[in-house]
């Protein structure tokens, strides 16, 4: 069983666009550069790309480099589709071929958070990633006092699977 290279270029709700990251606007971020993005008609949100983004680049481009192309089970870019402008990203940290699952983590940009893009965009990823047959678990991590993540997760229907000092761990399973 392998995972395909990824059909679609985006995903869309009705207020957000996904499309995933690529190798090459990932290591053009990484030195500041958005012609990329630019020329496929994208702007960058207020604080986009914020720290957790800029720390999360290289483990993204880590992902990209074990795939021929992006498959859906690497980052994507959250897009607001009235004004195109990049928001966030979420996605997943590749795919586990043993435990058939895959971990999502989700950001949303301080100036938008609170408007329900989080949820828009991640029901619609969870949606897309219970459509591949080879996903039977989708598991998600939190701080234990990241009251908003823990909110959405619970709205998902994420069970909690363990805590730690620091961190929640979460787990929805495909619906057999």
């Amino acid at each position: 069983m392998k995972v395909q290279i990824l059909q679609i270029d985006k995903l869309q709700t009705e207020r957000l666009i996904l499309i995933p990251f690529t190798t090459q606007i990932c290591k053009n971020l990484i030195h500041n550069n958005f012609t990329d993005l630019q020329t496929i008609g994208l702007k960058k949100g207020k604080s986009w790309p914020d720290e957790d983004v800029l720390e999360t680049l290289p483990k993204i481009l880590t992902n990209l480099s074990l795939v021929e192309a992006p498959t859906g089970f690497e980052s994507w870019m959250i897009i607001k589709k009235d004004t195109l402008e990049i928001i966030g990203d979420l996605g997943f940290k590749g795919f586990n071929y043993e435990k058939e699952n895959i971990d999502i983590g989700y950001g949303v940009i301080k100036e938008e958070r609170g408007n329900g893009y989080a949820e828009e965009a991640t029901k619609t990823l969870i949606k897309w990633a219970f459509t591949q047959d080879i996903v039977k678990e989708i598991t998600a991590r939190c701080l234990i006092d990241n009251t908003s993540s823990i909110k959405l997760l619970k709205k998902l229907n994420f069970e909690i699977t363990k805590n730690d000092n620091e961190m929640m761990h979460w787990s929805l399973q495909k619906d057999q």
